[in-house]
């Protein structure tokens, strides 16, 4: 039986906790832990959690309680330390994203892993969703032919008030905007599909909320050897009308399942209904997609469980969070630098270390409010639009 405590009592942790739950003849979760301990022990009753312990610190943790796995679902600025901890103690972490704010901290937390023994997973529960594996099975088929294009949309709408929430909304505590904390899953699924860029171009701004310094606005162009992607992330759409179209020589698939293919007629124009026959043969394919035991982090969970029990690699591991963030922090980079940034990044690239988004980030507002707790329910898109569930406060693909 795996012992699991979760670190972090806010809005993600019920998704983690009702995971462990779903599995209990394999795990048991036999502690919370929450700065605000009485917020923890309110998950705790919430959830049905009578046998597990409350604890104020992670430290403490490790003091008192015999644990295989944590997940840790704090806030972003805290990960590399806790997770540092945790591994060094010999503790297999399951970390929300993003994996930590520097590529010099994700590098960190794999040193730990490998002085550690123990495994290191970052959240990627969106892979484990039945519309995603459609489409990366459909792209890997090679039936729409090489990719020349793909338009990656993370589209969210937020309030003012959502930079209230005292971490939110600083370079410093969130580590970013919408590029980083919203956007993440779409990075990671890009790089899933298609692997890591040659390099990036990028601009960003901050459209419509006064109460926060970091974008919440971004568009990034990535070069590839023969093809470009671009990536927009919001926290200023309507809607919410978020999408992943890839582009092959052949034929178009995206993650709402649409597939379309063009025939050249003699002069180069498409032929009217060309393409008919290659339509049918991807939606066969997506069509025998066997759909997944168990999704989103229930999913994600499953896969930490396995492999810690058999001892293999977890299907997402920290190599994975860390070339997303070295992504994103390329992004920065040439939306701060003004300038197209090459992958992959130095180890001792400015933009890598500690504190350099920090010193050179633009404030483009002055944060103007910093309360503990919002009230109100965190709403997400209806999965026909390619949502998810949410995050530590924020959100997923």
């Amino acid at each position: 039986m795996i012992r699991v405590a979760v670190i972090g009592a806010g809005n993600i942790s019920p998704s983690h906790l009702r995971a462990y739950q779903s599995f209990a003849d394999r795990c048991s979760v036999v502690a919370l832990v929450d700065a605000v301990p009485e917020r923890a022990e309110s998950r705790r009753r919430e959830l049905g959690l009578e046998q597990a312990a409350v604890h104020a610190t992670h430290e403490e943790l490790l003091a008192q309680e015999e644990v295989d796995l944590a997940s840790v679902c704090t806030p972003p600025a805290t990960h590399e330390r806790i997770s540092v901890d945790l591994l060094e103690a010999g503790v297999h972490v399951l970390c929300e994203k993003p994996m930590a704010p520097s590529l010099a901290a994700c590098d960190a937390i794999l040193r730990a892993e490998e002085r550690g023994g123990a495994m290191f997973s970052s959240v990627a529960q969106n892979r484990f969703r039945d519309d995603v594996v459609r489409l990366k099975a459909l792209v890997d088929s090679g039936l729409a032919g090489p990719v020349s294009r793909v338009q990656v949309d993370s589209a969210w709408w937020r309030g003012l008030s959502y930079y209230d929430l005292s971490w939110r909304g600083t370079w410093e505590q969130e580590g970013g905007g919408c590029t980083l904390n919203h956007a993440v899953h779409h990075v990671d699924l890009l790089l899933w599909l298609l692997g890591a860029p040659q390099s990036v171009t990028a601009v960003m701004t901050n459209a419509a909320h006064e109460n926060a310094e970091v974008e919440d606005l971004s568009v990034a162009v990535l070069a590839y050897e023969r093809a470009l992607a671009t990536v927009t992330s919001s926290v200023v759409d309507h809607g919410e009308r978020q999408e992943v179209v890839v582009q092959g020589r052949e034929a178009s698939v995206s993650l709402g399942g649409e597939v379309l293919a063009s025939v050249a007629q003699p002069n180069g124009f498409p032929a009217p209904g060309g393409g008919a026959d290659l339509v049918e043969r991807l939606r066969a394919l997506a069509d025998s997609h066997e759909p997944l035991a168990h999704t989103g982090h229930e999913g994600q969970v499953e896969d930490v469980l396995t492999a810690i029990e058999t001892g293999r690699r977890p299907a997402v591991d920290g190599h994975d969070g860390r070339r997303t963030i070295e992504l994103i922090t390329a992004i920065y980079q040439a939306g701060i630098e003004r300038r197209g940034v090459d992958l992959p990044l130095a180890a001792d690239d400015p933009y890598a270390l500690p504190g350099t988004l920090v010193e050179r980030a633009p404030r483009f507002f002055t944060k103007s409010a910093s309360v503990a707790e919002l009230a109100g329910s965190i709403s997400v898109p209806g999965a026909a639009a390619g949502s998810g569930s949410p995050d530590h406060e924020e959100e997923m693909l």
